[in-house]
């Protein structure tokens, strides 16, 4: 059964996207022709205002408590993120250990490509320029190597979120997983599914050959409580009451150069989080036998309460406000149905904004070849 709190949260969360998108994304859109670059810079920073409300309203209106322990975060570093995928939700629930430990606007995450398609969520996401995946690698090769390439071309510092093992653990991805493990003679987990680590691995070494790439971050993350699988157990009011992150930071330098080597090396880090797992949920229910204790944040609590707090103030007033301007001006009204009508065609006809954004950067990036070769 839902409940208000659910409904409060998704309705904030959708509504906030759905105005940003159009109020605050839209009237950029036509610097990505002249400028992609400066584009992408002024997205990344409009977006990351809006990845502050859900974590506000967790923390804030719902009591969530976040624990992180491991490795401290170095500010601003460029670094891939891998994660075990508990739940369906653990993307947007990384935003909170982010959000203290290091830049909201840095991150990029690889999404399956259906959600492109929700309003508001998935305009903002294709304006972030995140990777959507069809979990087919001859299909997503392709699309990787042009989304990398123009990060590491335009020296865009990014934090990538990837999750390995492909999907959420439940019991029938669960009993896939082992099934593959008994095929291949491998161990069976409880806790983690086998990672596929083809993505991984292409992911480092274009990152790394395109000099983008200072580190990877290993996290584990747990829910000691209440486990949200889904967004209908959001909807119902089912947030979790606290979440645990373990963080392992690996300089690239400590990485293997090898194909071979960098996935057996991932290979090793879930063996080692299936064992975490075991003892954090067989324990006392907390990362403390690793020995490390909480990460100290690069921001102050007082810095990340002032944070929260305009986030809600400002997300609140947002979309009245908007609404207000859409029922008492025609030009708003028009505004607002032209900038539907091109968010849903462009989507159809070029594939999304983030496909668009590569393909005004080859176009002009081609163009200043082509002018520079005349002018020698």
């Amino acid at each position: 059964m839902v409940s208000w709190k659910g409904i409060y949260f998704i309705l904030t969360l959708f509504w906030g996207s759905f105005f940003g998108s159009i109020f605050m994304l839209g009237p950029f859109l036509p610097l990505m022709f002249v400028n992609p670059s400066w584009y992408r810079w002024i997205n990344n920073r409009l977006v990351a205002t809006w990845l502050t409300l859900p974590v506000a309203l967790l923390e804030t209106i719902f009591g969530v408590k976040v624990i992180i322990t491991g490795d401290a975060f170095v500010p601003g570093e460029r670094s891939v993120i891998i994660m075990n995928h508990r739940t369906r939700m653990d993307w947007m629930f990384l935003w909170n250990c982010l959000m203290r430990y290091s830049y909201l606007r840095l991150e990029k995450i690889c999404l399956k490509a259906s959600l492109k398609s929700v309003p508001g969520f998935g305009w903002a996401m294709q304006a972030a320029a995140y990777i959507f995946i069809h979990r087919k690698w001859k299909d997503d090769k392709s699309h990787f190597e042009d989304m990398i390439g123009y990060f590491c071309d335009i020296r865009e510092p990014l934090q990538l979120l990837i999750f390995p093992e492909g999907t959420d653990l439940t019991e029938n991805s669960k009993a896939r997983s082992n099934d593959f493990a008994e095929k291949n003679g491998l161990q069976k987990y409880e806790y983690v599914l086998h990672p596929r680590t083809t993505g991984f691995t292409f992911v480092v070494d274009r990152l790394r050959e395109g000099r983008n790439l200072d580190a990877v971050h290993d996290i584990t993350v747990a829910y000691p409580h209440n486990i949200p699988q889904t967004e209908r157990h959001l909807l119902r009011g089912d947030f979790p009451k606290e979440i645990y992150f373990h963080v392992h930071r690996y300089p690239i330098d400590s990485l293997p150069t090898s194909k071979e080597d960098l996935q057996l090396w991932c290979h090793k880090r879930w063996e080692e989080k299936e064992e975490r797992l075991r003892c954090f949920y067989r324990g006392e229910r907390d990362f403390c036998f690793t020995g490390q204790t909480a990460v100290p944040p690069c921001k102050s609590e007082l810095r990340v309460l002032v944070v929260k707090f305009l986030s809600i103030l400002y997300w609140t007033l947002f979309s009245p406000a908007m609404c207000l301007l859409i029922y008492l001006y025609s030009l708003v009204r028009w505004y607002f149905i032209i900038t539907i009508v091109i968010f849903v065609l462009q989507e159809r006809v070029f594939g999304g904004l983030e496909v668009m954004e590569l393909a005004c950067y080859r176009f002009l990036h081609k163009q200043s070849h082509s002018n520079a070769k005349r002018d020698e």
